[in-house]
Parts: structure tokens; C-alpha cells; sequence
């Protein structure tokens, strides 16, 4: 089986690459703009802009007439810039499934975490690629009665506390864990959550990402 490539491109920001392929998961305002260099195509969990960057993917949609983007109805409508009928964005709830540049994406979940109860929550969808990846954007939801390879994991924002990812892991029950949501961390603080999930999650491979680094998938 052919091996897929895994590029962390900062803050909650992967980029996937097979055969030729890239499939790009929530480029905002956090993450590197390299990462949608040659992307086929791209996922949004939400319209947060540090998951989608809005003007600069909207550039790229006008530069690349094939690239497509798939996320939720609220990102589809501020992408469109008031064009009429554009077939590369595609609107997606919770059960979709579908081909994204020769991946297949499976659509889970419906909101954002909560952060507080006056902060209006809004639609986030999880996506689990190939049945073996899980991006949760904003969101702990677990791929009910389904075992998942692979998780990137959210370990620092507003609305979480790390035992609620240490939950979200033990409930998954994955063989790696990438951590991902991270960029208002310090350095002594990323170091400081890795130690916490290293210690709590000892049944798991906890690996951190230099951005730009890759890490090959076994996605079987």
C-alpha cells in the first residue's frame, strides 16, 4: 500500500500527500501559508480563522482553477465572494462521505466545544480520513464503535482543559496521537503538555511535529 506523507504545518494545520496528492485540513491565520503550496484540496472543520483563513484561500481558489474545498455551509458561503454556482466548494454535515483528491473523507460531529455559555458556538464537523485519521477541528468527538489508527489531538485553547484530551484519547483508544491546536503555547509550554500526555496516555505514540517536518502513515 502506498504510503502517506504527513506534513504539520503549524498551530491545527496537516497536510496529506499521496501519490502525488495533497490534501490540505484547516489553513488559518496560525499556520504557515506553505502549507496549501500545491494542494489539490482542502478541508475546514469551522469558520474560525485560525482553522481558514478566508482571503488567502480564497486567493488560491482564484489561482487554481482545479483546486476544491470542502467545510462546512457558513465556510462555503464566505468563500464564495458572491460567485454564483462554484462547483470546487462543497458543503458538508455530519455523515457525508465522500472523495477528496483520492482520500476518503468521512464527516462526523456538529459543534464547536464549548467555550463559555454566552460564546455562541458554531457547526464544526471532524473528518476521518481513509478510516484511519481523525481531525477534530474544535471538537472531541469520537468515531463511535470504529477503532481509529491515528488522532491529531487539540491540547491548548479557550475551551479545553488537557484532561479532556487525555479523555478524548483514552475514549479513541489510537495507536498515535499528533498533538495539534497548540500555537499559544510557549515553548516551555508545549513541552510542559507533553510531558502531561506522555505521563497520561502511556499506552499511546505521542509524537510532536516540527512544522514542516513529515511523517510517513501507514494508512492500512
Amino acid at each position: 500500500m502506498t504510503t502517506t506523507e504527513l506534513t504539520a504545518w503549524g498551530h491545527s494545520c496537516v497536510r496529506l500527500e499521496r501519490d502525488g496528492r495533497r490534501l490540505v485540513i484547516d489553513p488559518g491565520i496560525l499556520s504557515v501559508p506553505d502549507a496549501l503550496t500545491g494542494a489539490a484540496g482542502v478541508l475546514i472543520t469551522h469558520e474560525h480563522s485560525d482553522h481558514v483563513h478566508a482571503p488567502q484561500l480564497r486567493q488560491a481558489l482564484d489561482v487554481d482553477p482545479a483546486l476544491e474545498v470542502w467545510g462546512p455551509p457558513a465556510v462555503v458561503i464566505e468563500l464564495s465572494d458572491g460567485t454564483v454556482g462554484d462547483n470546487r466548494l462543497h458543503g458538508v454535515t455530519a455523515g457525508d462521505r465522500f472523495d477528496a483528491v483520492g482520500f476518503d473523507v468521512e464527516v462526523l460531529g456538529e459543534w464547536h466545544a464549548l467555550a463559555y455559555p454566552s460564546i455562541p458556538r458554531v457547526v464544526n464537523v471532524a473528518y476521518l480520513i481513509d478510516g484511519s485519521l481523525l481531525h477534530p477541528g474544535d471538537s472531541f468527538t469520537v468515531p463511535a464503535g470504529r477503532p481509529v489508527k491515528s488522532v491529531l489531538a487539540p491540547v491548548s485553547g479557550p475551551w479545553l482543559k488537557i484532561a479532556e484530551t487525555v479523555d478524548f484519547i483514552h475514549a479513541i483508544a489510537p495507536r498515535l496521537v499528533l498533538p495539534i491546536h497548540d500555537a499559544t503555547l510557549s515553548l516551555p509550554g508545549k513541552a510542559l503538555v507533553d510531558r502531561l500526555m506522555r505521563q497520561l496516555c502511556p499506552d499511546v505514540e505521542y509524537v510532536r511535529l516540527p512544522t514542516a517536518d513529515v511523517l510517513p502513515l501507514s494508512m492500512a
